[in-house]
């Protein structure tokens, strides 16, 4: 979910699951075409959103969507956080490495951008666009090291 706007989070209520609170909430957020939902869980003592359900809650409005989430039963949210639970991201290394990655791609398009519109000097575009290549090959040959290694 991409939002073109403010992400809305909304306290939906609390489950008891084998002895432990979780927090459960609903973040809304308008994607260009309707507002999208999404449930986050997060256990008692969890200063973050917590993890989130992959199931989305689609509607015309923000009403629409968290009505949806309030016609969950308490057995279907429990469905959902143990789903969201064992999908969680375990390997955390390489999933932020990936991000650095995909932030150097977006750089090197706006840079490619800009010197296409002529906001840009050509000579000066082509030494930024070779030195964000190498930062993006160093950063994929830290991958191996990072793959299968969980944090």
């Amino acid at each position: 979910m991409l939002p073109f706007g403010p992400v809305t989070h909304t306290a939906l209520t609390t489950l008891a699951v084998n002895g432990r609170t979780v927090r459960v909430t609903v973040h809304t957020a308008h994607d260009g075409i309707e507002y999208v939902g999404r449930l986050f869980f997060a256990e008692e003592g969890w200063t973050n959103s917590g993890i989130p359900d992959r199931g989305v809650l689609p509607g015309r409005t923000i009403d629409d969507v968290l009505a949806l989430a309030r016609d969950l039963t308490a057995d279907e949210l429990t469905l959902r956080f143990r789903r969201a639970n064992a999908e969680k991201r375990r390997f955390h290394g390489l999933r932020q490495l990936t991000l650095e990655v995909l932030s150097k791609v977006r750089y090197m398009n706006q840079v490619g951008v800009s010197m296409r519109n002529g906001l840009l000097e050509p000579a000066a575009a082509a030494q930024e666009l070779e030195l964000t290549e190498r930062q993006m090959i160093e950063l994929v040959a830290r991958m191996r090291h990072l793959a299968g290694v969980e944090s």
